[in-house]
């Protein structure tokens, strides 16, 4: 008789990869919106009504298929213009991973919603139309990607059902990029092709594109390394609120001094020794809680409170860091900027600039050149308009603390903010610190 207990064992419990923030990109029409479509339509992540309304339109619109694009473009003007204009954001979860999906525009004068969305992306996918092979714009934005430090690119080249499903036009597309990226020093490339429209290699293999033995670009996300794990980060918590409660019943929280903020980059437990800046205090960890329990343990992306086992002036801006990775103060930066505003950037004025909770002021004190983004020729030039990308100089009021870009892209990120109106005119990535 079998063992009755075997037929009672739990299931084991489903793997959880983490969070995948991923960014799609390419020329206009090479089809990111159908392909990010696909990929919510084959992983069943669309409601029914969603379903029915973007039916609805396509019919509208005399099309025999459901325009899977549809699920993408949120405004009705761009469904209008059937063009994305801004950066769509869309989640979905396949039970083992959640995503985070960042659908950026197409053309060339949207550059800056290109390059906000990849601030935060873990890996690109950068689509190429068969029919068309690698464009400028294809360049353009796998150079960008390159830039703000994307670990992982996926060159996806769609449409194949367009070319008969061409393994030498395939070949050759690849052939074009690999030549380009290894110019530019762009690595750890995938090459997927697929139709988005029919659904080949996109979730499902489907049967069109057999001679590709590679995995599908669902199986590449399922498996890209977690965010923060391609090399260890120091312990950086930059603190948002201090909590103070004043009146309580409770005699136990007349002393509580918590310490609110997101772990941007390593990890904290109880007992560990830590340094807060700018006063440059040592203390020790003395609890690490979550909605007011005590996690013991918290790692990058999550947001708590810290208890310290000593009473130190802590206040919103100031960053709590591990003993023994502790950043440089630094008044002066060089970073790479990305201007935003239509308003040239003025080198006579005074800006903010917002670091994790930090806000200093800041003058430009150099523009040591602009980057051509389509051939990568450093130019000189003495303002930036919008969308254009260069390396700048900025000297600051107060320190900060933060690490190279390259490093850790937490802590090395920032905006520049116009104090008249607190728009955010810049986005930029710290190069190396000038010291003070």
């Amino acid at each position: 008789m079998p063992n009755a207990s075997h037929s009672l064992s739990p299931h084991p419990a489903p793997v959880d990869h983490g969070l995948l923030r991923f960014l799609t990109c390419g020329s206009v029409d090479d089809g990111k919106s159908t392909l990010i479509g696909r990929l919510l339509f084959d992983t069943k992540t669309i409601l029914a009504d969603a379903l029915s309304a973007i039916a609805r339109t396509s019919q509208k619109r005399g099309m025999e298929t459901v325009d899977l694009s549809l699920l993408t473009d949120g405004l009705q003007a761009e469904r209008e213009q059937g063009i994305t204009i801004d950066v769509a954001y869309r989640y979905f979860s396949t039970g083992t991973r959640k995503y985070i999906i960042a659908d950026a525009p197409g053309h060339e004068q949207y550059t800056r919603n290109m390059v906000t969305a990849a601030s935060t992306a873990d890996l690109a996918i950068i689509l190429v139309d068969a029919r068309k092979g690698v464009l400028t714009q294809t360049r353009r934005h796998s150079i960008i990607a390159h830039l703000v430090g994307i670990p992982h690119l996926v060159v996806a080249v769609n449409k194949m059902d367009l070319v008969g499903h061409s393994r030498e036009v395939f070949e050759n597309i690849m052939r074009d990029y690999l030549e380009f990226a290894a110019k530019r020093g762009i690595e750890d490339v995938h090459f997927i092709p697929m139709s988005a429209l029919n659904g080949d290699m996109v979730v499902e293999r489907g049967e069109a594109l057999a001679w590709y033995q590679g995995p599908t670009l669902l199986d590449i996300l399922e498996n890209a390394p977690l965010a923060h794990s391609e090399h260890a980060e120091p312990f950086r918590f930059p603190v948002q609120y201090v909590c103070r409660p004043q009146e309580s019943a409770n005699p136990e929280l007349h002393d509580y001094r918590g310490f609110m903020g997101q772990v941007e980059s390593g990890g904290v437990k109880t007992g560990d020794a830590v340094i807060v800046l700018p006063s440059g205090l040592e203390t020790t960890v003395k609890a690490v809680q979550l909605g007011g329990v005590e996690i013991g343990v918290a790692i990058a992306g999550q947001s708590v409170t810290l208890l310290l086992a000593d009473e130190i002036d802590i206040s919103r801006g100031d960053m709590i860091v591990a003993k023994n990775a502790v950043p440089e103060a630094q008044k002066q930066v060089e970073t790479i900027l990305c201007w935003l505003s239509e308003t040239p950037l003025d080198r006579a004025r005074t800006y903010l600039i917002r670091h994790t909770t930090r806000e200093v002021k800041a003058r430009l004190t150099a523009i040591t050149h602009r980057l051509d983004v389509n051939t990568l020729e450093r130019l000189p030039a003495e303002k930036l308009a919008m969308n254009d990308i260069a390396r700048v100089e900025f000297k600051l009021a107060q320190p900060v603390f933060a690490d190279p870009y390259a490093r850790n892209r937490s802590t090395g990120a920032f905006i520049v903010i116009d104090e008249s109106n607190n728009n955010t005119v810049g986005a930029g990535m710290v190069v190396r610190g000038l010291g003070g």
